[in-house]
């Protein structure tokens, strides 16, 4: 193992610690070389670190960082964003001479750790505007000059976008013109609702993608899911290749972690996320989720869906729909 050399992701609550232990599992599961550290947040609770305890080789409790830019984080109607300047901290980590950070909202599909022969700062081009990099993935050097320049700059400059991804992109300026090795191709940060802007793309070159990215306010623990069946439930679902991933996230969260979780709390009640026997050992009526019932959406809620690329395109935003909708108002 290379010990000098390390994956990082962060969690900064429970929820996103549930994410924490499958990005794990999934690297643990494609036999990575490199040693896996995770940040967490005071608040995640003892259950959780142990079982992050047992993926991870080292867990790292840091203070949560909270730009408070409600003006910018309002422009993209992710207030929870905010929190993100807490993976700053990631370049405090220099016991370490290279590492590759990943959000605990992505998913390995192969072994990755030829990302390692990048140099700082290495990252995919973000779908939304991809003249700048998405700070989901990208290769990095723990420094701690590296990390007080962050702090002065967040400090004096603010973020464009109330979050790391704009404060990461405006310190590393010369990223989208000045060395083209620095932009790891999009199969290593491929966005899961990107891929309905480009189908004809994601047809010829999906096959070769290595992590995936749940980008977007629902993530793939907010659904449930049904281990009988291996059918992912709850909210407007998304296009059956986005699905395709979150059914992969989950049969990995049911199979390689659930059971961790199970022994952690025992006998204290927990939210599964799966939707299974209440009887089972470890579980409550007031642990069990049921499927959310499909609720009427109003047009703003449905805009922001759309503009947050979270579009029902198999349900009310479906192709028939809007054309019934266009016929009936052309009538």
């Amino acid at each position: 193992m290379a010990a000098d050399q390390a994956f990082v992701t962060l969690a900064t609550n429970d929820r996103y610690a549930k994410g924490a232990m499958v990005l794990g599992q999934s690297l643990r599961n494609y036999k990575t070389t490199k040693r896996l550290v995770v940040l967490i947040g005071p608040h995640v609770a003892d259950q959780c670190r142990s079982v992050l305890d047992s993926i991870f080789d080292e867990v790292c409790v840091v203070d949560v960082r909270d730009s408070g830019d409600t003006a910018h984080l309002a422009l993209m109607k992710r207030p929870d964003l905010g929190v993100t300047f807490t993976k700053l901290h990631c370049w405090t980590l220099t016991q370490y001479s290279k590492c590759v950070f990943m959000d605990a909202d992505t998913l390995v599909l192969s072994n990755i750790d030829e990302l390692f022969e990048r140099e700082e700062l290495s990252a995919a081009p973000d779908p939304g505007w991809p003249d700048c990099f998405n700070s989901g993935v990208f290769v990095f050097r723990p420094s701690n000059e590296t990390y007080q320049k962050l702090l002065t700059f967040s400090s004096e400059n603010g973020s464009f976008d109330g979050g790391d991804q704009g404060v990461l992109n405006s310190f590393f300026n010369t990223w989208a013109t000045e060395d083209i090795s620095k932009h790891l191709p999009f199969i290593y940060n491929l966005s899961s609702i990107a891929i309905y802007t480009y189908l004809p793309a994601f047809k010829q070159y999906g096959h070769e993608a290595k992590v995936v990215h749940f980008l977007g306010k629902v993530k793939p623990w907010d659904y449930s899911y049904d281990p009988q069946t291996g059918e992912v439930r709850g909210h407007s679902m998304p296009p059956e290749r986005h699905s395709d991933f979150l059914v992969l996230w989950w049969k990995l969260y049911a199979t390689s972690v659930l059971p961790s979780l199970r022994l952690a709390y025992g006998e204290t009640p927990f939210h599964t996320g799966c939707t299974e026997n209440t009887a089972h050992a470890g579980m409550t009526d007031a642990s069990a989720p049921t499927t959310p019932p499909a609720l009427q959406m109003s047009s703003e809620e449905r805009k922001e869906r759309w503009e947050a690329g979270q579009a029902d395109y198999m349900g009310d935003d479906s192709f028939t729909h809007i054309e019934r909708k266009l016929d009936s108002f052309l009538k």
